[in-house]
């Protein structure tokens, strides 16, 4: 007699990611209570389950969800406002006066609708955010039914969310509270960077990351300038004022990292630090080359990120895939580096670890959560297909994202957002558009 489950996905290919590299054809999924029951050839799922939804993926490739590292969900509402420009025009002289101007709540739940319209559509499944009003941030994301680590925001100066680092930090550990025991959203304190919080201010943080047992997620080594500058003013490297601090830990997200010199990768890799790679940011803000080819020689574990829609210009965690390999093989001068399944491992099982999930999402394996994304490889940019994860990595795009689970749920199916407005959605992005240039021009 067969087991009855809730779905059964029936796909040309199955690429688990544990073991990296592995491809396993004409094989099915067994998804019951929002996890993997079993995965097995397709004859003898026939036979051993009956199931009360069944899809037939027949020239598909079903791959684990994908995990944007970092992002800055709902400055969605900002993208293209400010292009062509190097990072610290771009961030003084054109984003922080706008945010100043115009972020609210209301912002940040418009801003994050958006952006987990657009992720989920691209096989996003989990976002690690850093940004203002993260409650709306986190209202938002479970609405969705997204996974997400909020970031609890903290700088120096005052903004609109918080006056000093004490409301900022009570704020964050309020809402930490809140959503303790929540399956899906999660937080890790989020300070901005070490130029935008002084020493005493990330002792503080670390002590608390420890005692809560979350992550910290910070800009580091983002651009040369930002180095120099910290040097005069402080007398040492950014990296090396997070190590004076001991904060030099798996529990440390390091997002950018474009300037590490060869003794600094051998630190962070001894100490079990997270490299966060958001390589078409980086290009796009000439801010440098992070070397994920050596440091994933030296084993650090390296994921990879968006950024915002500000600097990107979008949240295509699939797009940032096919630049990282690249990008890494130009910047290594090696054609053999970086090949398409351990970049696939950075987006994806690489991403859980950093964020602290691997034991629940990032593979496809038994008892792990269904959180599965369908890529159509039967249209005319991916086909023939010879080897699937190449094809993946080097010729699909989110447009052939076809359907996504998060837990079991169907979020995305046939194309099709089932727990987003987007027509309400895209309203909400072009009303808030319409709000911040008609008060710049005017």
């Amino acid at each position: 007699m067969s087991q009855a489950i809730a779905t059964l996905l029936n796909a040309r290919w199955v690429v688990p990611v544990e073991p990296e590299g592995r491809v396993l054809e004409h094989h099915a999924l067994a998804i019951q209570d929002g996890r993997i029951l079993a995965i097995l050839p397709q004859d003898e799922a026939k036979t051993r389950f009956s199931a009360a939804t069944t899809l037939n993926l027949e020239r598909h490739v079903l791959i684990p969800g994908l995990i944007n590292a970092h992002t800055h969900a709902s400055m969605t509402l900002l993208r293209g406002l400010a292009d062509d420009l190097p990072l610290m025009c771009w961030l003084q002289e054109h984003i922080w006066p706008v945010e100043g101007r115009w972020v609210d709540p209301e912002f940040v739940r418009a801003g994050t609708q958006l952006a987990i319209a657009e992720m989920l559509r691209g096989g996003t499944t989990c976002f690690n955010d850093m940004y203002f009003f993260p409650e709306a941030t986190a209202a938002v994301a479970r609405e969705c039914g997204i996974r997400a680590r909020v970031g609890l925001i903290a700088v120096d100066f005052p903004t609109a969310y918080a006056r000093d680092l004490d409301e900022y930090l009570a704020k964050g550990l309020a809402l930490h509270e809140t959503l303790q025991g929540d399956a899906r959203v999660h937080t890790a304190f989020a300070p901005h960077a070490p130029y935008t919080v002084s020493a005493p201010a990330l002792a503080r943080i670390g002590r608390l990351a420890t005692d809560l047992d979350i992550p910290i997620h910070i800009h580091v080594h983002e651009t040369a300038a930002e180095i120099t500058q910290f040097l005069a003013e402080h007398g040492c490297r950014p990296l090396e004022r997070l190590a004076q601090l001991g904060l030099l830990s798996p529990r440390l997200l390091a997002v950018h990292m474009t300037q590490l010199e060869a003794a600094e990768i051998e630190q962070i890799a001894r100490s079990g630090v997270h490299v966060i790679h958001c390589p078409e940011s980086n290009l796009k803000l000439a801010s440098g080359f992070c070397p994920i080819a050596r440091l994933d020689d030296a084993g650090v574990n390296v994921a990879l990120g968006t950024d915002g829609a500000a600097s990107n210009n979008d949240l295509d965690l699939l797009g940032e895939l096919r630049t990282a390999t690249l990008l890494g093989k130009g910047v290594a001068g090696d054609a053999a580096a970086l090949p398409a399944a351990r970049t696939l491992r950075m987006a994806t099982l690489n991403g859980a670890r950093a964020l602290g999930l691997d034991r629940e999402i990032g593979s496809l394996e038994v008892g792990k959560a269904a959180d599965i994304v369908a890529v159509d490889l039967s249209q005319p940019e991916t086909e023939p297909v010879d080897h699937p994860i190449s094809q993946l990595v080097y010729a699909a795009g989110r447009q052939h994202v076809t359907d996504v689970w998060i837990a079991g749920h169907h979020l995305l199916a046939d194309r099709h957002l089932t727990t987003l407005d987007l027509a309400d959605t895209l309203q909400q992005a072009r009303d808030w558009r319409h709000r911040i240039v008609s008060e710049a021009r005017s």
